[in-house]
């Protein structure tokens, strides 16, 4: 036998190297650092000798200085034993602790090489075990060839115990190991079973004195005969326990161990409350008042339990759901299909999760000729359209939540007119075909009471194939399926129409949807749709995605409760475009269409929807972005903002009350005078719609409440000195106007506000030549006056535009001065019909300006204005401040209709302009979308032409005509 000399390295209990085998182990800082010596020492990487502990006492467990005997006996327990044999293992890798943490034991790997065996049995303390001491070893002799008996009885037993791994074992990776053991112990052959039965004994988790043992036995015939003795133990354990388990499996079935532990559960948490109260009840009071918080968990069991009872409940109310849909709808098939698919499927699975919460989401619809659940309370309020009073009530609704919007009041009356005429129809109609469907029933049930007692039993057997069971034996409801049978309710023919609100912010959009479900008793939901980028926002996840779900619409449909419910899809402008999520705008389309919305198709639930007795109102800013297709299906209602009597009324009845009780007071703390709210809305305040206002009145109550409570400080102050009841000892008390004064005054407000935001625009607007001033409709649909402002400079007889301005807004500009060069001698700004009035007598060039260069200026209305701002610049006349224009020109003089009439005047009133010249055309807009006061206030000019627009704009007689212009009509 060959000797050697290796460093010792003690592998603590439980831990065994054997040979061809590899681990990683912690090791002590000195152990570490004197491998890290014979590392930097060696050339090639150091080999030591790994020797197992046969105690379970390691090396660290005692600081004596004792020196214990390596080879000592077992029987001394307090010191740890090393093995005689171990394996000579090569240092694979040793890795340091990380310098943020140097606590961390060093990591080494070992490589397994063959076995060794100690000599000289020399005395060794566990200082020197931990310096890894030199150590004499020897190696086992050559290896001979073991019997051919005792190879075959070790392969047996080796693809027994294989076999049984494989089958025992539930991941797939180590299934296809161990059967790629198995192949390769069918081709070994005999020389090579010793190094695979150290293989085997190192790989199968086996007892550790079966593993000493292996790594003790150098001889062939020996070792081979030992692993085969353990294979078989191994197996017929594995075997044994199998076969145990698969016995209790089939004796416990899963419903009586899911019993068995929860009634352990259940006591055990009886035991914790008990323990619980009687701690509290030897505790002190101080400390035993926070626990009476929890006297509800610790009197009874909560109601978070979970309890097997619960999960029955939630069952059977599932059931019960789907018995109440109609027999022989498309959501009662699914519901049937899927609840048999939820009885097959075990209760932990995925699965099971996922086709239960399919089946909440199905139930929870509305579906429009569902039975009431047994048990359930009918709703027992009257429907408001059988009611007499029911439009004035309407009205009055309206009346109380909006004030102003007349055409839009005017609408959703006659919808609701038209709902209610529809109902009584409906019912009427229904009413005949009961009546008329059960006397032709009593007619055929005369004579026929023997073959009806025989139809009924083969549909009650029917029935039971049918119908889920029904474990309370509660009595299901009777409903027929054919048409106009007793006992069916007959659907709605009244459908929804789609009303689509655009208008400025702030004008009361959103707040007319809740208007009309008050009035009509309805369930009121908002769907925000601004930001949607995904399709399935709107039409729902498919069942196979991850965590999918319904669409926005069928969620907004199971909040509610009712198939007609008022549902208010708001910034529908603001929806996401087109991109790889789809088109969520394209997927509006079936649901804002009447004639295809009772079939509405949500990915997730995939059964149709009726979604017809839905009452949709959309709001929106702007009609630009929202599409064609989408528009067609809209009835559309255009919301201009309000004037400043509207304003004014809004401010007493709504936003005044509304900041008091935000802020704390009452209508008797604060009063704003009437000049003080008007200088508020005309000088702090420019918009179509009423928010600004909002913020503005807020500011001016949130400074009265500081000087209130301020108020209630000193009289506090002042009654505890003197012991009499203050101010403060009410929540709100009249405010005495010795101390506080409650009125807020017009010249009070720049100390409040600030400086207003509009007054210097107004002082600037002067007369000038050149100047003209123009109506537009800005991005948020405001209306407003923008100058159109023009000078000559030297030049060469062109036109340049400035402003930001669009392609058919530079047409227009261009169309005017060929207008006004081709009239320039008619205006006697030139001399003859042949001179070009920005040649003659010097060259010039004319620049055109709109100011707000950073605003996208584009529409065809600006004609009339630009032709009124040239003839001013080249004339010399000037038009009035307090007149404004709007209108677009052609090549021969007419003056064309615009949009946007109620906004521009809107505007120009704001802005204080007195008249206003529009097209002829628009004649009608003004009478019908300007409330009667604006036009009392205004002074409105209609025109055909250009030339009766500047007659107009500068005064009849202001421009110096050579002759009449005749008006030549081109005819084909």
């Amino acid at each position: 036998m060959a000797t050697s000399k290796l460093a010792i390295l003690v592998l603590p209990y439980p831990l065994l190297l054997l040979p061809a085998s590899r681990f990683t182990m912690p090791v002590s800082k000195e152990i570490g650092e004197t491998l890290l010596a014979m590392i930097e020492d060696s050339d090639a990487l150091p080999i030591v000798a790994a020797i197992p502990l046969t105690a379970p006492n390691p090396p660290s467990s005692t600081n004596s200085n004792t020196n214990p005997n390596p080879t000592s006996t077992p029987q001394d327990s307090s010191v740890p034993t090393l093995s005689e044999w171990g394996t000579a293992a090569r240092v694979l890798r040793l890795v340091k602790p990380p310098a943020r943490n140097p606590r961390q034991p060093y990591l080494v790997s070992l490589h397994g090489l063959t076995r060794v065996r100690l000599i000289h049995r020399i005395p060794l303390t566990l200082d020197d075990l931990a310096h890894l001491p030199p150590h004499d070893i020897e190696y086992p002799p050559t290896e001979k060839v073991p019997s051919r008996e005792a190879v075959d009885k070790f392969k047996s037993s080796a693809l027994r115990l294989l076999d049984r791994l494989a089958r025992d074992s539930v991941q797939q990776s180590r299934k296809e190991g161990y059967h790629k053991i198995a192949g390769m112990m069918e081709e070994i052959t005999d020389a090579r079973t010793p190094w695979m039965a150290d293989v085997l004994v190192g790989s199968v988790n086996g007892e550790y004195a079966d593993r000493l043992a292996i790594i003790s036995t150098p001889d062939t015939e020996a070792r081979l005969n030992l692993a085969t003795t353990i294979f078989l133990k191994q197996a017929s354990i594995s075997e044994v326990s199998k076969k145990i388990a698969t016995a209790v499996d089939e004796s416990l079935s899963k419903q009586q161990k899911e019993f068995f532990l929860r009634q352990q559960l259940a006591a055990i948490q009886r035991e914790l409350h008990a323990l619980q109260r009687s701690n509290n009840s030897g505790s002190s009071p101080s400390s035993n008042a926070p626990a009476s918080n929890n006297g509800d968990n610790a009197s009874g069991p909560s109601e978070l339990d979970d309890d097997e009872q619960h999960e029955a409940d939630d069952m059977a109310d599932l059931k019960r759901r789907i018995e109440a849909m109609e027999p022989g709808s498309e959501e009662r098939k699914m519901g049937v299909r899927e609840w048999r698919r939820l009885k097959r499927i075990p209760q932990g699975s995925v699965e099971n999760g996922v086709i239960r919460s399919y089946l909440e989401w199905l139930t929870a619809i509305p579906w429009p000729n569902s039975s009431p659940l047994p048990g359930s309370t009918p709703r027992t309020e009257a429907n408001p359209t059988h009611a007499k009073s029911f439009l004035t009530n309407a009205r009055s609704q309206l009346d109380a939540d909006h004030f102003g919007l007349e055409k839009i009041k005017k609408r959703l009356i006659e919808y609701l007119a038209v709902v209610r005429l529809k109902e009584m129809n409906a019912e009427r109609e229904a009413a005949a075909l009961n009546s008329s469907s059960s006397s032709e029933h009593d007619e055929k049930e005369e004579g026929k009471v023997e073959k009806a007692h025989a139809d009924e039993g083969k549909a009650q057997s029917a029935s039971k194939e049918v119908t889920l069971y029904n474990p309370k034996n509660q009595p299901q409801p009777q409903l027929e399926v054919g048409p106009g049978k007793p006992g069916r309710a007959p659907k709605k023919g009244v459908k929804g129409p789609i009303l689509l609100f655009v208008g400025p912010p702030g004008t009361g959009k959103t707040s007319l949807g809740q208007s009309v479900a008050k009035a009509l008793n309805r369930p009121f939901q908002r769907i925000s749709l601004g930001g949607v980028r995904d399709e399935a926002e709107i039409r729902g996840h498919r069942r196979t995605y991850v965590a999918s779900g319904p669409g926005l619409i069928v969620q907004a449909l199971r909040k509610a409760g009712r198939s007609d419910v008022v549902m208010l899809l708001d910034e529908i402008d603001k929806i996401g475009q087109s991109n790889f999520h789809g088109d969520p705008g394209a997927a509006l389309l079936e649901v804002l269409d009447p004639e295809q919305n009772h079939t509405f198709n949500d990915h997730y639930v995939n059964v149709p929807i009726d979604l017809s007795q839905v009452l949709f109102i959309c709001t929106a800013n702007s009609l630009e972005t929202i599409s064609a297709p989408l528009l067609d299906r809209c009835e559309i209602i255009q919301l201009s903002g309000y004037t400043y009597d509207e304003k004014m009324h809004i401010a007493r009845r709504f936003l005044l009350p509304k900041q008091l009780k935000a802020n704390g007071l009452d209508g008797s703390h604060i009063t704003i005078t009437e000049p003080a709210l008007l200088h508020i809305a005309t000088r702090y305040t420019r918009e179509a719609g009423v928010r600004s206002l909002e913020r503005a009145i807020g500011g001016v109550v949130r400074y009265k409440a500081v000087e209130w409570a301020e108020y209630l400080d000193r009289e506090t102050e002042s009654a505890d000195a003197a012991h009499e009841p203050s101010a403060a000892d009410g929540a709100l008390v009249p405010a005495r106007k010795k101390d506080y004064k409650s009125v807020v005054e017009e010249h009070e407000l720049e100390k409040i506000l600030g400086i207003a935001r509009w007054d210097g625009e107004e002082r600037e607007r002067e007369e000038r030549r050149g100047v003209v001033y123009g109506l537009v409709v800005m991005g948020q649909g405001e209306g407003g006056i923008l100058p159109v402002e023009t000078i000559a400079v030297p030049g060469t007889g062109r036109l340049k535009l400035t402003g930001s301005l669009g392609d058919v807004i530079k047409e227009s500009g261009e169309l005017a001065l060929t207008w006004v060069k081709t009239h320039a001698y008619d205006l006697c700004i030139t001399n003859s019909r042949s001179q070009d009035p920005l040649k003659v007598p010097e060259p010039i060039d004319i620049h055109l300006h709109l100011p707000a260069g950073a605003q996208k200026k584009d529409g065809p209305s600006a004609g009339v204005a630009m032709t009124c701002a040239f003839v001013s610049l080249l004339t010399g006349a000037c038009v009035p401040t307090n007149i404004a224009m709007t209108g677009e020109i052609t090549l021969r003089g007419r003056v064309t209709p615009v949009g946007g009439i109620k906004e521009k005047v809107l505007g120009a009133h704001r802005a204080q302009v007195t008249k206003v010249i529009l097209p002829w055309a628009n004649r009608k807009d003004v009478e019908h979308d300007v409330a009667l006061e604006i036009r009392n206030e205004m002074e409105f000019v209609f025109v055909r032409t250009v030339r009766e627009a500047l007659e107009a704009a500068f005064g009849k007689g202001a421009l110096g005509w050579r002759r009449d212009a005749l008006m030549l009509e081109s005819r084909l």
